[in-house]
């Protein structure tokens, strides 16, 4: 639910609008809008505010580890619309099952998001499901582990 001090944000407005469960919270802090989106939504979220609002180019999208604190990951997307000259940053925390956390790729609304889910998946092991190819980018295939967790030993892989 969106969260009262955001209903004066056009997007944020109209993503209640369009879906009341897709938002958790939110701030505006620095002249910048946050929305948190429940994970399951990240896609039908990211292909409304690209067609209705022109957020046409995804800017990044990285990882944010939070151990030992559980949802453990956090996906963020910075979404920038040229038209509009404007910019949102979306996150979703993702928890962990049996060690993996997962959410669904945003492929197929930005193209260009599979480099970036390529490396949130290689440094946090952060799973996109349906990626047309989630493989390492940064480490060797044959690397073990995950180098950007926090539990990840510091001397290396022993």
């Amino acid at each position: 639910m969106l969260p009262e001090n955001l209903r004066s944000f056009e997007v944020a407005a109209a993503l209640d609008g369009f879906d009341p469960e897709c938002i958790s919270t939110g701030k505006y802090d620095r002249a910048e809008l946050t929305l948190e989106i429940e994970p399951a939504k990240i896609v039908p979220v990211c292909r409304f505010l690209k067609e209705q609002f022109a957020f046409v180019r995804l800017s990044t999208v990285t990882g944010v580890d939070r151990y030992p604190s559980e949802p453990r990951f956090e996906v963020v997307y910075h979404l920038h619309s040229l038209d509009r000259n404007e910019r949102l940053r979306l996150k979703c925390r993702v928890g962990t099952r049996s060690g993996e956390a997962e959410i669904d790729s945003v492929t197929e609304v930005w193209q260009g998001a599979g480099w970036y889910e390529r490396e949130v998946f290689d440094l946090f092991g952060v799973r996109f499901r349906n990626h047309p190819d989630l493989r390492r980018i940064m480490m060797p295939e044959d690397w073990n582990g995950h180098p950007l967790r926090k539990d990840y030993p510091t001397m290396g892989a022993r």
